[in-house]
This record gives structure tokens, C-alpha cells and sequence, in this order.
């Protein structure tokens, strides 16, 4: 499904939200299978190093490593279409915050595991995606709104995950959900459903990263919007993230 968005995407025009949708799933399956086996396997690789297990270790390193190049492959093949047609060609508030998004959330995916200048340059291009859909996000979208409040949730994991900035992760969480309460009243019977679901994923995570024993967030991870049509077929399914108490990020 990913060649033939992609192509829908490159052919001119704006997408419809249906075709728009439709690419930010097809994406995110191929990228969430390999970032949660990214995790497993660096977790089996921490563990098998403690044990001193070098013969392990190496065989596991060069499969981490190739799920790297696999994940680099697939997050710059989804930044070049968001650079090169889908941002050119958006004209709504609504899809601008959609698209640079999308970047931002692709450019954390490739902070996650990426160390030294790429690291950087990874996260401060995602810092900069994610302020410009918050930019227009003020503007353009109430603050009930799915796609600003699912921008919120990643920005904030961002921060937790990424810049290690619990306070600044906390406060931007806290704003998005207050506000959203604030009018929660005039909310449309459309977007009621994924907006308090978006809204409880955001209580989630401030709750895991208040919580006053520290210990237990050690094994949870943050919650993480999904893709308005996956988001509605499975709003059981929970976090993508890795633990956040792993300072890594």
C-alpha cells in the first residue's frame, strides 16, 4: 500500500482525507514493525552484554543494525514525499498540521536510535516540524481537535522521549488537555470519540511522568497518536513508545 499512496501522493493536488490517512497508516505499519523489533532486539543486546556473551552480542548487533538501515530507509523515503509534495501542495490549516507532523513524528523515529550529530540533527529537525504544526495549529484548529490534540501527544513525547525534558513534556501535555476541556461542550459529534481518546492518552502519559515513584515508569511507555483510521479500528492499542525512563532519548 505504501508504493501505491505514494504514488497518489506524487501524481499533484492535495489529498483528500481519506488518501491522506490511508498514506500516514500505510507508513506507520511498515516503520511501527521495525521500531518495536528495534527495541526488543536492544534490549536482548543490553541484557547479553551484561552477561559478557561477546558471540551473542555481535550476531545481535549486526541485526540491530540492519533494522536500522531499514528504519532510516523508510522514515527519509516518507520525509522526501512530505518535503517534495505533500507540504508544497497543502492548503489547509488542517493539512499543513497533518504533514508537518508527520515530520516531526518521522524525524523522532529517527532520533530514537540514531547517536552523535545524526541524533541532533534528527531531533532539532523534528523540534522544528512539530513547532510549525503547533504554529498553525493555534490558528487554524480549536483546541478540541483530533489532529492538534494528536500533535500535542507526539510533541510532548518528544520532549519526554528525546530531549529528556520531563517539565516541558508535562506542561505542554497539561495546556493541551486543559484547554481541550475548556470546550469540550462545543465538541462535534464526529470527532468526539477520537478527541477524548487522544485526550485520555494525554492524561495517561502525564500521569506516568508525575508519578512519584520513579520506578514506576521504568517499564511503561508513554502513549503515542495513531493515524485517525487506525486510531478508530483499535482505540485499545496502547503505547509505541520505548520506556521512558531510558534517559537514551
Amino acid at each position: 500500500m505504501v508504493t501505491y499512496m505514494k504514488e497518489v501522493a506524487n501524481i499533484g493536488g492535495e489529498l483528500s482525507v481519506d488518501e491522506r490517512n490511508l498514506l500516514s497508516v500505510a507508513y506507520k505499519n511498515v516503520v511501527g514493525t521495525r521500531r518495536a523489533s528495534w527495541r526488543i532486539i536492544s534490549s536482548i543486546e543490553q541484557k547479553e552484554e551484561s552477561k559478557g556473551s561477546e558471540q551473542h552480542v555481535s550476531i545481535i548487533r549486526d541485526y540491530r543494525q540492519k533494522i536500522e538501515t531499514e528504519l532510516e530507509k523508510v522514515c527519509q523515503d516518507v520525509l522526501d514525499v512530505l518535503d517534495e509534495s505533500l507540504i508544497p501542495k497543502a492548503e489547509t490549516g488542517e493539512s499543513k498540521v497533518f504533514y508537518y507532523k508527520m515530520k516531526g513524528d518521522y524525524h523522532r523515529y529517527l532520533a530514537e536510535f540514531a547517536s552523535g550529530n545524526k541524533r541532533k540533527v534528527a531531533a532539532t529537525a523534528a523540534h522544528e516540524a512539530y513547532k510549525n504544526a503547533t504554529d498553525v495549529a493555534q490558528t487554524d484548529l480549536t483546541p478540541t481537535h483530533p489532529i492538534r490534540l494528536g500533535l500535542a501527544l507526539n510533541f510532548s513525547v518528544f520532549y519526554y522521549e528525546i530531549l529528556n525534558s520531563p517539565d516541558r513534556a508535562c506542561h505542554l501535555a497539561k495546556q493541551a488537555f486543559d484547554d481541550a476541556i475548556a470546550e469540550l461542550d462545543s465538541l462535534s459529534e464526529e470527532s468526539y470519540r477520537d478527541s477524548t481518546l487522544i485526550m485520555q492518552l494525554l492524561r495517561d502519559n502525564l500521569t506516568l511522568w508525575t508519578s512519584s515513584d520513579g520506578n514506576d515508569a521504568e517499564g511503561a511507555a508513554p502513549k503515542e497518536d495513531k493515524p485517525e483510521e487506525e486510531t478508530a479500528a483499535a482505540p485499545e492499542d496502547k503505547a509505541e513508545e520505548p520506556k521512558p525512563a531510558a534517559p537514551e532519548s
